[in-house]
């Protein structure tokens, strides 16, 4: 019982190291995205911030607080790149109509669990 007690304990403290150094590659301004979003009422659905491969760069897409409001993608700098869906029509802005399609290697940044 012992063994397996600090097995469980050497596993959850190594997921959280894992969990802080991967968010020390995070940019700045995201950082701060996510502390601002801890700072506020959860939101529903759980506000979630995920990193993907997009047109030859890292980008961040965040989902919005409700329906009929856009996601949005941000550049590693937090410029609003596009809206690739959610609005009335489901479709976003249409300046990135191929994100869905094209976006690679998902990333889960962070996620409100509150």
């Amino acid at each position: 019982m012992r063994i397996v007690l600090i097995l469980v304990m050497t596993a959850f403290l190594n997921s959280n190291a894992c969990e802080k150094k991967a968010l020390s590659d995070v940019p700045s301004c995201i950082q701060q995205m996510i502390k601002d979003y801890e700072n506020k009422p959860k939101q529903n659905p759980p506000a979630a911030i995920y990193q993907y491969d997009y047109n030859g760069g890292k980008v961040y897409y965040v989902n919005a607080p409700c329906c009929d409001q856009f996601n949005t993608v941000f550049d590693a700098n937090c410029n609003v790149l596009c809206h690739p869906d959610g609005g009335l029509t489901g479709k976003g802005d249409g300046r990135c109509a191929d994100f869905n399609n094209v976006k690679a290697n998902e990333l889960l940044i962070w996620k409100d669990i509150r």
